[in-house]
């Protein structure tokens, strides 16, 4: 296909009336430190994937905006829903994305500078959508990870995602002899055989079997590609062979990715942090468990009962999450070695935000000792914030202690960033948030938010858009090659730089 137009996504009422810029230009701080290690069959840190690289760190090695007259594009997807959560970059730079429609998820590639659509391929639709338009319950479209929302791009600039149909597909993109672009399946690895499938689609309205969404996928340091299920099935594909092994965590339920390192594949559930490696025949085998405070329920501003976190690795050997303890989630920080003692695997438990209003559902930042954390406490879906509102919110650095003892709070920044997956510019020093403040006329204003990492302190914001269709609703910011900061909405994706 040629390049479509892009079409801007319109503001809602009052966007007049509330400021477009405040703060000032950040002077650029590079954050010393040791980037993680670089995945052998990932593309390069920073532009693999929602977490930017195989350790879940939130990082980009990439400058974003300073907040020097920023410039504010967006691109709209469909006149209802569209949001493009995870952005991948090629070694062009060019943005390849999944975005979420009712019609189903929607593979494009897309021009960093102007948004325009430079090939598409459309995915299955998934169940949850049948059945919130059949049943009315839009709720479980917004809780639903699976479908291609998280996919990473390998080594060799291919997409590798689950779709709906509980198939991996790795899609490359190539240029035709015309000039335009299209997206070409490489391969597809049909997991049904170890994976249930009856699943409500628009011919099997009330199945009567099980149905196990694949929620995220990611490749070992020996290349196997993992995959994790809602119901807490957790397997490998060997690329080479097509052979597939699984395992089945009963009664567990995992709904966020997933991190690895050469040391092992770290995943949680609802339950329970664990620490696979893969038998020689690709045989999932976990070389720990850990347990942590599930609280007794779902918070608002959760997806389930259980860490919302993806696991970072990070620092020393660590590995951090956070817990759904009732009153006060707490940040957990592991020793991650198979030989550690079971009493000697907990670093720190660090109890974060306010009583009876913490919670997240989105991963920590990591970078050296360090880790950033986010309150969503408040947040189900873009119909929480509406007429104005706004969430407790926070944000909150901790440090660990350079020889491992312990745990100290850095800062407390007061950042109300509803729900989105933060990021950090180690080439600048400037945390991104998506924030959003309380507003007397019940207008709904979005801001991407520069918070300086040394000090917590706000450098800047700028007026993204205002109306529900400017939610971020889970994604992720996404600092480009180029400098640009992207963000997935409601209706699409926004994109924001510094004036040239």
């Amino acid at each position: 296909m040629g390049a479509a137009q892009a079409e801007e996504i319109p503001r809602a009422p009052g966007h007049r009336l509330v400021s477009a810029y405040e703060g000032a230009p950040a002077t650029a701080q590079p954050v010393p430190g040791q980037a993680p290690p670089q995945h052998p069959f990932l593309a390069p840190n920073g532009r693999s994937g929602m977490h930017a690289d195989a350790a879940g760190s939130g990082t980009h090695p990439y400058a974003g905006p300073l907040g020097r007259d920023p410039q504010v594009t967006s691109e709209k997807i469909a006149p209802l829903g569209g949001e493009c959560a995870t952005a991948t970059f090629d070694a062009a730079g060019r943005l390849i994305t999944v975005c979420g429609t009712f019609q189903g998820f929607l593979l494009k590639l897309l021009d960093p500078r102007t948004l325009a659509t430079l090939a598409e391929y459309k995915l299955p639709q998934r169940s949850s959508t049948v059945e919130a338009i059949t049943r009315l319950d839009f709720a479980k479209i917004f809780k639903d990870t699976s479908g291609g929302a998280y996919f990473y791009l390998d080594d060799q600039d291919r997409v590798v995602l689950a779709d709906s149909r509980q198939h991996i597909l790795r899609i490359a993109h190539e240029r035709a002899a015309d000039g335009t672009w299209r997206f070409v399946i490489e391969d597809d690895w049909d997991l049904t055989a170890h994976v249930p499938h009856d699943c409500v689609s628009w011919t099997n309205l009330f199945p009567s079997g099980t149905c196990d969404p694949v929620t995220s996928v990611m490749p070992d340091w020996q290349g196997r590609i993992w995959w994790v299920t809602r119901l807490g099935r957790v397997g490998t594909v060997d690329v080479d062979t097509g052979a597939i092994r699984a395992v089945r965590l009963e009664g567990e339920e995992i709904q966020n990715s997933f991190s690895v390192a050469d040391d092992g594949v770290s995943i949680v559930s609802d339950r329970a942090l664990y620490s696979f490696r893969a038998d020689p025949d690709g045989t999932p085998r976990a070389q720990w468990r850990q347990t942590y405070d599930r609280g007794t329920g779902t918070k608002p501003g959760s997806v389930n009962q259980g860490s919302g976190t993806t696991p970072d690795l990070f620092g020393d050997d660590y590995v951090a999450i956070t817990d759904n303890a009732d009153d006060r989630m707490n940040v957990l920080v592991y020793r991650r070695g198979a030989d550690v003692p079971a009493d000697e695997r907990l670093v720190c438990k660090v109890p974060v935000f306010a009583s009876g209003r913490s919670t997240t559902d989105n991963s920590l930042i990591s970078w050296g000792n360090s880790l950033v954390v986010e309150n969503n406490y408040g947040y189900e879906n873009p119909t929480s914030l509406l007429l104005g509102r706004s969430v407790t919110g926070g944000a909150t650095r901790i440090d660990v202690r350079a020889d491992g003892s312990g745990c100290d709070t850095v800062w407390e920044s007061d950042v109300r960033s509803p729900s989105t997956v933060p990021k950090l510019s180690t080439a600048n020093g400037l945390l991104y948030f998506y924030a959003k403040e309380p507003n007397r006329l019940g207008i709904d204003a979005w801001y991407l938010t520069a918070v300086d990492f040394l000090t917590g302190q706000t450098r800047w914001k700028q007026l993204t858009g205002t109306g529900p269709a400017y939610d971020n609703n889970w994604a992720p910011i996404t600092i480009g090659p180029d400098g640009t900061a992207y963000a997935g909405v409601f209706n699409g994706i926004v994109a924001v730089r510094d004036r040239d």
